[in-house]
């Protein structure tokens, strides 16, 4: 079969032996592939990737002299099976996998392991407990959109946003993109979006962002309002204020009152803010300008060291918290949403390319411009 093999950094169309299915494992035709922001990034350096999941036990990453056939956003359809299976599923029908998959006890990572080649490939292998039937009348197109978009559902999960809270996207890249998709179709009232590139900004506004900035331009903290509290003598002057009015009232236990008011969710709160840029310097930024009592949920992927001011983020009482993937349940919920027209996705679709075309389509996506996600169809001309 034809595949897309990346070695050195090198991407070429190869011939390699079709995957014959082992205990428990679906061979897929492979449909879409979406080109991910991760595989940009690991085609260069996969290196520095693998000594961090070497890191926390998963020694299998690829390697940089490895030949690794990329691609863990997809779709397909049912083309064999191998021993042991149940069969769910009949020839031909169309599927979405969880990227992961077992060879005998081991766990792989498809797409970013020589273990586990991944979508960029007329066909590939997927662990058949991990597969999920796609719902009738779903585009292949957005099928192949599960993935990236469960990443953007379990960050929003992280953020713990409601309707009321501001958010703030800062880079509008594919998964800002996403996270602008899963905020608005959860119903958040305002959601401000931040990107130097102007045609990623026009990607935001038809996601569905409320407010688009160029950051060189204007400030993205002056859209969110007089609503968050931005200074330490306006913070602590909320609370004397609040203090002054309760104790107005004879009798009244103000203690249990604060205590009420703050179960309901009364009080100060800041912006939720997505860090989608992934490089060194811009949590610090956010850190420095973000309103106080603000969470930070960073799902940009930065591979170097970086710094910021804990004492900052302790003054303002900022909550940093990370994303990175999803669970299963979250991965079958996604699909079901954008089966359902809940999340749409079709903004991000900037194009589709054959297997030729991945070297080309890897090109254009490491510049900032109109793409936001090129899908591959290995049966394209």
């Amino acid at each position: 079969m034809r595949a897309v093999l990346v070695h050195d950094g090198v991407l070429a169309v190869a011939d390699v032996p079709q995957p014959a299915p082992g205990p428990g494992q679906i061979r897929l035709r492979v449909t879409r592939a979406g080109i991910c922001g991760s595989d940009l990034h690991v085609r260069l350096d996969p290196d520095a990737s693998a000594d961090v999941a070497a890191e926390v036990g998963y020694a299998d990453f690829m390697r940089s002299k490895e030949r690794v056939v990329m691609g863990h956003e997809f779709t397909g359809v049912v083309d064999a099976y191998g021993p042991g299976c149940r069969r769910r599923w009949r020839p031909g029908q169309a599927v979405v996998a969880l990227p992961l998959i077992r060879h005998g006890g081991d766990v792989h990572m498809i797409g970013l392991s020589a273990k586990a080649p991944g979508a960029y490939a007329e066909y590939m292998l997927v662990a058949e407990d991990a597969t999920m039937p796609v719902p009738d009348g779903l585009p292949t197109d957005l099928a192949a959109l599960t993935e990236p978009l469960a990443v953007a559902w379990h960050a929003v999960a992280r953020g713990e946003v409601t309707r009321r809270d501001p958010a703030v996207v800062v880079g509008c890249g594919p998964i800002g993109l996403a996270v602008i998709v899963v905020l608005k179709a959860l119903g958040v009232r305002h959601v401000v979006a931040s990107d130097y590139s102007a045609g990623r900004r026009e990607l935001a506004w038809a996601c569905g962002a409320d407010v688009v900035v160029d950051p060189a331009v204007e400030s993205p903290w002056a859209q969110l309002g007089d609503g968050p509290v931005t200074s330490a003598p306006a913070l602590y002057g909320s609370g004397l204020d609040a203090l002054h009015a309760l104790r107005s009232v004879p009798g009244l236990p103000w203690w249990s009152v604060v205590g009420a008011a703050q179960r309901l969710g009364a009080g100060p709160r800041g912006a939720v803010v997505f860090e989608c840029v992934g490089v060194p310097g811009v949590i610090d930024d956010i850190v420095t300008h973000a309103p106080f009592r603000s969470r930070v949920v960073v799902v940009g992927v930065c591979m170097q060291p970086d710094t910021f001011r804990p004492t900052l983020a302790s003054n303002k009482e900022i909550d940093l918290r990370f994303s990175f993937c999803y669970d299963p349940a979250e991965f079958h919920r996604t699909l079901h949403l954008v089966a359902r027209r809940r999340l749409d996705p079709r903004p991000l679709l900037t194009g589709v390319v054959g297997l030729d075309g991945v070297p080309v389509a890897f090109d254009e996506l490491t510049r900032a411009g109109r793409h936001a996600k090129i899908l591959v169809d290995p049966w394209r001309a």
